[in-house]
């Protein structure tokens, strides 16, 4: 790997090496710029991934960030990475693509905000990405039959079938979900050898086979042979900037010691929470005031039903079906709409969401984890509404840096309630139509965005439809923090998207 000197003025720092930052890193190393990334956790082996529960949160942000709210936001295992590679060694890998509709709530109900992206420039960006990293899915997609994949689909498990059961007997369309699984051996550039899908259902917990797609297999070697340096262990917690009050250098802490980068331009990537988190430790980029409001999280209720013969969920890959029929149901007294995905789940995962989604304890709780080997799980990835309430601000209390410390406010609107509430009824009877003896259901949410979000007006938002600072020209974000609004989709692939889209314009 190629190193730069620190009194080197590089040409780009790229804060975060995941969704946000690998792809754009990869794309301005392969057009000959010299980029330096910064990355809080360390680079890890995929020999150290491992299938123990109690000890995968290795690849978490297990650093403390406080939550509020009537809906407090679950962080550490839940929605955060800590590694090069950053979230995506720990995403799902489920890759459905935005909808247009999504891109336009404004525009379609008079409420939310409306994204300042083309749709179709977006979804051309989607399927570099897919190429590149590897997405299997069904050709001859039903909610847009001219989508092709280059990969068949993974091998449904139990829970895929048992949801394909009841969607079938309802009339609901579903199909084999959109992941960055690999279903056949794929030799990655730079990378080298990937393998097939074992049918594991560990994916969330690091995998070391190569099958998920990660940054760390795709993007980053790729970046790193383009000439881009990676420095883990790096935790950027200031900035210093010039006369002209733009960004000059980085300052960053690396086993207890501070050090500069200077560089002429700064990408922050870091994602819904430490974007926000160092903008408003370092005062930058907020003459709007809206750094760090209108967070937004994706409403992720659960149902689960209980079966009369083992499912075995920790087997296969969890969400391998998915059914977009209520992206924009009819007849609903709400904006918006939701996914439908099936679920399969590890054992300690599946307790946690027992007693935080659900508030079982003692022997109601053990009594309901005998059961787990007879039960399959539907959830979905629900809309939300921008609201200044919901919000990330900075705590009194300081973490291992010196930092202080994010403190995430979020409760649900009647909107949000009302999705909940029409997809618990939807899950249930499709669980009931496959067969359940009975059905639970469990609080959720997922994903953390929204919180820099990107406008055409200055006075509306952080960054522009570019992702470029609308206060400081040389400073730029590439992560799910600048979502207008949390679509139905998963950010991942929408986010790789616009990161080669920002990276392209940071070219012109």
């Amino acid at each position: 790997m190629r190193e730069y000197e620190q009194h080197d003025v590089v040409d780009v720092v790229v804060v975060g090496t995941g969704a946000g930052g690998a792809p754009l890193l990869a794309r301005l190393a392969e057009r000959g710029l010299r980029v330096v990334a910064l990355e809080a956790g360390p680079n890890l082996d995929p020999d150290d991934f491992t299938n123990d529960e109690v000890e995968a949160p290795r690849i978490n942000w297990m650093s403390e960030r406080l939550s509020g709210g009537d809906a407090p936001t679950a962080f550490g295992p839940n929605n955060s990475g800590w590694g090069v590679g950053g979230g995506t060694l720990h995403w799902g890998a489920f890759t459905p693509r935005p909808d247009i509709r999504e891109l336009n709530l404004l525009t379609e109900f008079g409420v939310g905000a409306d994204w300042p992206v083309d749709h179709a420039e977006l979804i051309r960006y989607i399927v570099d990405v897919e190429r590149t990293i590897g997405v299997s899915g069904p050709t001859g997609y039903p909610w847009d039959p001219e989508r092709e994949y280059l990969e068949p689909p993974v091998d449904r498990n139990a829970s895929a079938d048992i949801m394909a059961t009841g969607c079938a007997r309802l009339g609901i369309r579903a199909t084999d979900a959109p992941a960055a699984i690999l279903s056949r051996d794929r030799d990655q550039a730079h990378h080298g050898r990937r393998l097939a899908s074992r049918n594991l259902g560990t994916i969330h917990q690091g995998e070391r086979f190569g099958t998920k797609a990660t940054t760390a297999n795709t993007y980053l070697p790729s970046a790193v042979a383009a000439g881009a340096e990676i420095r883990p262990d790096s935790m950027v917690h200031g900035t210093e900037r010039d006369n002209l009050g733009r960004i000059s250098a980085v300052v960053y802490r690396q086993n207890g010691q501070d050090f500069r980068q200077r560089c002429a331009t700064l990408v922050l990537a870091g994602g819904g929470i430490e974007t926000p988190r160092l903008l408003l430790n370092t005062g930058l980029a907020n003459s709007s005031g809206l750094v760090g409001r209108n967070f937004l999280t994706h409403g992720a209720v659960q149902v689960w039903g209980r079966f009369d013969k083992q499912i075995r969920g920790y087997r296969g890959y969890p969400s391998a079906l998915i059914s977009e029929d209520f992206v924009r149901p009819d007849g609903v007294d709400f904006v918006g709409g939701y996914l439908l995905q099936s679920l399969g789940v590890m054992p300690l995962a599946y307790a946690t969401s027992l007693v935080r989604g659900a508030g079982l304890w003692g022997n109601e709780l053990v009594d309901a984890l005998d059961a787990w080997r007879y039960t399959a799980g539907i959830g979905i990835n629900g809309e939300c509404l921008p609201a200044e309430n919901n919000k990330l601000v900075l705590g009194d209390e300081v973490d291992e840096w010196g930092i202080p410390r994010a403190v995430v406010t979020f409760t649900p609107g009647p909107n949000e309630q009302s999705i909940d509430a029409h997809a618990t009824a939807t899950m249930t009877r499709i669980l009931e139509a496959a067969g359940a003896l009975d059905t639970r259901v469990l609080a959720r949410t997922c994903h953390t965005l929204g919180t820099c979000r990107m406008s055409a007006d200055p006075g509306d938002g952080v960054v522009d439809a570019d992702g470029r600072s609308h206060d400081i020209p040389n400073l730029w974000i590439s992560d799910n923090s600048t979502f207008p609004s949390s679509l139905n989709a998963n950010p991942g692939l929408t986010q790789m998207a616009l990161s080669l889209r920002t990276a392209d314009r940071m070219l012109r």
